[in-house]
Order: structure tokens, then sequence, then C-alpha cells
């Protein structure tokens, strides 16, 4: 897969610590409607227990675009006009958002990811699910 160009910015792949760190203890407080996600680890092998080979990872790290949600900010999905249904997500939640969605930051030794309460776009179960290798053809 050819990544584009992306100037300066930092791609997915090289956005995400490691399983074994975990989450800072305290976390910095959200004024407004921000959500704090820290993004997940890359799967290193299929459900069936093959093991993928460094360009399949590497691609897939650039593909994907999934964390756990960490904080929800004090206004996030206070807007009843707006999220008619409630809350999108919260604490503990998986999400999907876009591949150059918020801003991204270093606290306490932790790459995290700031968005906006309306840019998450879909909430689900198990990171393991997205299987984002059916993209990966040529």
């Amino acid at each position: 897969m050819i990544n584009p160009s992306l100037g300066g910015a930092i791609t997915n792949d090289a956005w995400i610590t490691k399983n074994d760190v975990p989450d800072p203890e305290v976390l910095p407080d959200l004024p407004g409607y921000h959500v704090l996600i820290r993004p997940t680890s890359i799967k290193e092998k299929t459900k069936g227990g093959i093991l993928l080979p460094e360009k399949a990872r590497d691609d897939i790290a650039y593909l994907t675009t999934v964390g756990r949600v960490l904080k929800v900010g004090t206004l996030a999905y206070e807007d009843k006009a707006k999220f008619l249904a409630g809350a999108w997500c919260r604490e503990g939640d998986y999400v999907c958002y876009q591949k150059l969605t918020g801003t991204k930051f270093v606290y306490k030794g932790v790459k995290l990811l700031l968005i906006f309460d309306d840019q998450v776009l879909m909430k689900i179960s198990d990171p393991e699910d997205l299987d984002t290798t059916l993209v990966l053809g040529n």
C-alpha cells in the first residue's frame, strides 16, 4: 500500500503506545466537548493464529483508527438537539474515528488522542473484530 504524503503529520502506526504501558492514573481535565482516546495496538496474528508479516502489520497500522475512551469531557454529548439518542460512547468503550482526526499528544509517557464528541464514527465491542486486512489487496 502506498501511503499518501502527509507532510509533517504523524501516521497512526507511529501513534500507539504498547499495551504493556498502563494508562496514566490521573488523567487531564477535559473541559468542553472533547473525548480522550488511547489508540489501540495492532494485532500481530489473525484470529486463526497465523502471524502477520511486518508489511501487513504496517498497512493495518496505517488503516487502523480505533481506540479506547479514557475520559469524556464535561460538556461532551450534552447537546440534546445534536445527540438525540444520548452519548455515543462512555469511558472504557472502543470507538472508531477518522484517520487525521484530533490532536495527538503524550501524557505521562502514553500517546493519546483528543477528539470532539461528534468525531466518534462508531462504537465497537472489541477492536479485534475489525478486519482491516480486507482492504490490503494490490
